[in-house]
């Protein structure tokens, strides 16, 4: 398990019903004991103030690093897993088929949904394990 340290920039992992997968920019503003964290999220708000960050307290284990910019030359392939930039998150899906020269459809196994996206809302997914990021190719 990594450690952050106010400032830090984060990623979250929503396991709440609807957003199962998905993960959220955050930097974190202040660790609490050895099993949670105060962040604030880049893209979510409050509720009732709609123009102020949503402030959460989050379990270690549903943070991690921000992921490293991954320039793919040759684009996406058929069932490679990537990240999806949708509802002001990350979601993992596996791509399905090309759409022109700069679109892809991406199919979400969770919600058994397949949406087109343009290129630049994708990204190759990546796990963090062991404190380093892995692809999937590099887990087989």
């Amino acid at each position: 398990m990594a450690f952050f340290k106010s400032g830090d920039e984060v990623e979250v992992c929503s396991n709440r019903d609807g957003f199962v997968g998905s993960y959220y920019s955050a930097t974190v503003i202040k660790k609490h004991g050895n099993d949670s964290y105060e962040v604030q999220y880049k893209n979510l708000i409050t509720e009732d103030e709609p123009h102020r960050p949503l402030i959460e307290t989050v379990n270690a284990e549903e943070i991690r690093p921000k992921p490293p910019k991954v320039v793919l030359a040759s684009g996406f392939g058929s069932n490679d897993v990537v990240d999806a930039f949708d509802n002001d998150g990350w979601w993992v899906g596996k791509i399905s088929r090309k759409k022109g020269s700069d679109y892809y459809y991406v199919f979400f196994d969770t919600y058994m949904v397949e949406i087109p996206y343009p290129s630049f809302r994708l990204r190759a997914h990546l796990d963090w394990v062991n404190g380093k990021w892995v692809s999937l190719k590099e887990r087989v």
